[in-house]
């Protein structure tokens, strides 16, 4: 909310409630001018007793945590106002002439310590009403600033993990045209035409915080295709796609830690045993598996970066609406998850 808009709605509350008191006060009165000047003006003085407090004597005091200045600057503000409002009461009398109702004659000049006490109640009300105001929109806006400074941390952790997945991929995939090329194999420029592809997808088209599940199993397929060209074509791989995937949205590069570890830690050779990716689809649900045999002659059996980074990103993206299972078998990897997109 803006300064303009803050000034019109306070504006409009106010007009709202010095009409309503006004009004409500005036019922007992022969109608005349000298009852609304009268009236009006009490309200006008109630109002400048809650901006002086809200901008003046609190930003003073209890801002510095002045405790002490700020009690005695409400006496202060309570009692000058009281001898203000009964010698307004007293001039707008004597000069309009005003006229009472008989019953109610006692509401502008009734006994003395009565009208002194209730002038004091009023003066004091309009402090306190100042006072709660200001914690209260404090407190809002703390609540914002700090929900606001919650999301800009998510949001850079998220940007940090995000850039993990490009070096630690284009690590492994340079390793892997690395070796296809010092073989001399014909696949290695087709796999750096592959490459070039699945970074143009990480770089530019990854960037929002969705993307169409439909690119991002694109993206898979094309990281696969590049595996069977590092090994020669002989890789087993069953991929089957599930349900609609075209109208479904999922946060970017989040089911490719699986799939690299798959061909990482498992033996993507294996005939009998392929690695087998499921990705079903229904409602707003994902389930995603996939199984590998074990590489027993690979000894690095961790996950590295890689699965923490998934994890951590599925807490941050998916709070409490994914389950993943890991399970290190003896022959076998298998990974599920299922997410509610």
């Amino acid at each position: 909310m803006n300064r303009l808009q803050k000034l019109t709605l306070h504006l409009m509350v106010w007009l709202f409630l010095i009409t309503l008191f006004t009004f409500v006060a005036t019922g007992g009165f022969e109608s005349s001018r000298g009852v609304y000047i009268l009236f009006i003006g009490l309200s006008v003085f109630n109002v400048v007793i809650f901006y002086l407090n809200l901008y003046v004597l609190i930003p003073l005091t209890l801002d510095r945590r002045r405790f002490f200045l700020w009690m005695m600057g409400c006496l202060g503000i309570v009692l000058v106002f009281l001898a203000l409002k009964y010698g307004f009461t007293f001039y707008v009398y004597k000069m309009s002439g005003l006229k009472l109702v008989s019953s109610q004659k006692e509401m502008v000049f009734s006994e003395p310590a009565k009208q002194l006490l209730s002038t004091f109640i009023t003066n004091g009300f309009f402090v306190f009403l100042s006072t709660v105001y200001k914690f209260t929109v404090d407190w809002f806006f703390n609540e914002r600033e700090k929900t606001e400074l919650e999301k800009q941390k998510l949001t850079a952790e998220l940007a940090f993990l995000k850039s993990q997945i490009n070096p630690h991929f284009l690590f492994n995939s340079l390793n892997n045209i690395y070796s296809l090329a010092y073989q001399k194999s014909d696949a290695a420029p087709n796999a750096i035409l592959k490459l070039s592809e699945i970074m143009r997808y990480m770089l530019y088209e990854s960037n929002d915080s969705k993307v169409s599940l439909e690119k991002e199993i694109g993206y898979l397929k094309s990281f696969i295709e590049l595996q069977k060209l590092r090994f020669k074509g002989d890789a087993q791989v069953v991929l089957e796609i599930e349900g609609q995937v075209a109208q479904q949205q999922i946060v970017p590069l989040l089911l490719i830690s699986f799939v690299e570890n798959a061909f990482k830690h498992g033996l993507a050779t294996d005939k009998n045993h392929p690695i087998h990716i499921n990705i079903s689809v229904f409602e707003d649900n994902l389930m995603f598996t996939i199984k590998n045999r074990k590489n027993l002659q690979n000894k690095d059996q961790t996950g590295g970066i890689g699965m923490i980074n998934v994890v951590r990103r599925l807490d941050l993206t998916y709070p409490g609406k994914y389950k993943l299972n890991v399970e290190n078998r003896e022959e076998d990897y298998f990974s599920e998850l299922y997410l509610n997109l």
